[in-house]
């Protein structure tokens, strides 16, 4: 049976570990979601798409900042018609707020609201970023208290909760019927409230076995093993989560008994309490089947380390594994560690390579195009 947004398969968590130690200022998880009976297929690099329910918390809240009865009746942004409660629930996105919404907002209040009105020109994107960077839409309701809404507009100012993607952390080969995730919960403060993760804590701290977990496959096309021929040499460089999709690709690669070389690069925080997977990594060294592997902990040293760090200085040993028809992938945070691996990746190739710097882009442009440099980035 084919799964999708409107037909998603109703899991449940098996199993959930907390890969953080004592030390770490993170709180990142191994879930293990059963998928017995579901005929669901996947293959590494694919994510699994997940659509969770808000923080009942913060629906309370949301309904006292807006005066209204969490029983009135509406008709949700599914077209159901349920209460206010429930649709904000399981059916709205309730945290950011959407231009929407605030257009309703600047309408019910008028020349107070004169600077979000300027704000929503097209031309002041940038801008209203900014003045949105951490504020959700309860932060706005707080600023403006008197500001009242019926239940329907409200809720038709809101968006749909959208489902979240993870790099799918496992193999169906190893594991059959089952799922794994690498999630890092997100919570933080901002403005005098903690703030929550959607999907994070929705797995972290409303999720055990009897929690229905909505859930379907996205295909991930461009971030394959090397296919038809299992002797390439795989570069993976994955920071953070970004390892859950280097984990599917080397259980996948031993059930298949793969021939190229493989090599990770891994960076975090600390070793102590922040290296996923540890003793995987090392059982797959020993068996011969990740040839090398370079960690990065950042935080272990008065100075900054980070994966490329490694890769720089590994630079001759990456260029000869280019140049030996290596594929290139790289998944994890596309703001800053995505961009600082190209630009070192670059600089390996202009180095090692003897090239100057518009011929190492023209190098890395062809990886591209031959599909040897492969991204996950979020």
């Amino acid at each position: 049976m084919a799964y999708n947004l409107k037909n998603p398969y109703i899991a449940h968590l098996s199993r959930s570990v907390v890969l953080t130690k004592g030390g770490s200022e993170k709180d990142t998880r191994h879930f293990e979601i059963d998928l017995k009976g579901s005929d669901m297929e996947f293959l590494p690099g694919d994510s699994l798409a997940i659509k969770p329910t808000n923080c009942p918390q913060l629906v309370e809240d949301l309904l006292e900042a807006l005066h209204l009865d969490g029983d009135t009746v509406i008709t949700s942004p599914t077209k159901e018609e349920k209460s206010l409660r429930e649709a904000l629930f399981t059916d709205c996105s309730i945290t950011q707020p959407e231009k929407k919404f605030l257009k309703l907002l600047v309408e019910k209040i008028g020349d107070d609201a004169s600077e979000i009105a300027a704000l929503l020109e097209p031309d002041k994107r940038a801008e209203l970023a900014d003045y949105l960077w951490g504020k959700e839409i309860i932060d706005l309701l707080g600023m403006f208290p008197d500001t009242r809404f019926e239940a329907q507009e409200f809720v038709s100012s809101l968006t749909k909760l959208k489902v979240r993607l993870y790099s799918i952390a496992s193999s169906l080969k190893a594991n059959p019927e089952a799922v794994h995730l690498t999630v890092a919960t997100v919570t933080y403060e901002s403005a005098g409230r903690p703030r929550k993760g959607v999907c994070s804590t929705f797995l972290a701290e409303r999720c055990d076995e009897e929690t229905a977990i909505p859930c379907f496959i996205t295909p991930g096309k461009g971030f394959r093993l090397p296919e038809p021929d299992d002797a390439t040499p795989i570069i993976m460089i994955g920071p953070g989560t970004g390892i859950a999709p280097f984990r599917a690709f080397m259980q996948e690669r031993k059930a298949t008994n793969a021939k190229g070389k493989a090599w990770l690069f891994f960076g975090e925080q600390r070793e102590l309490s922040d290296y996923f997977y540890q003793y995987e990594w090392k059982a797959y060294q020993e068996e011969g089947l990740l040839d090398r592997l370079d960690l990065a902990f950042s935080r272990d040293q008065d100075y900054k380390i980070y994966v490329q760090t490694r890769l720089k200085e590994q630079g001759a040993d990456v260029w000869a594994w280019l140049e030996e028809g290596a594929i290139v992938y790289v998944c994890g945070d596309a703001n800053r560690m995505a961009k600082d691996v190209d630009a070192t990746l670059h600089e390996i190739v202009a180095e090692h390579g003897g090239k100057s710097a518009d011929e190492a882009a023209t190098y890395m442009e062809q990886l591209k195009t031959d599909k040897r440099y492969r991204r996950d980035v979020y």
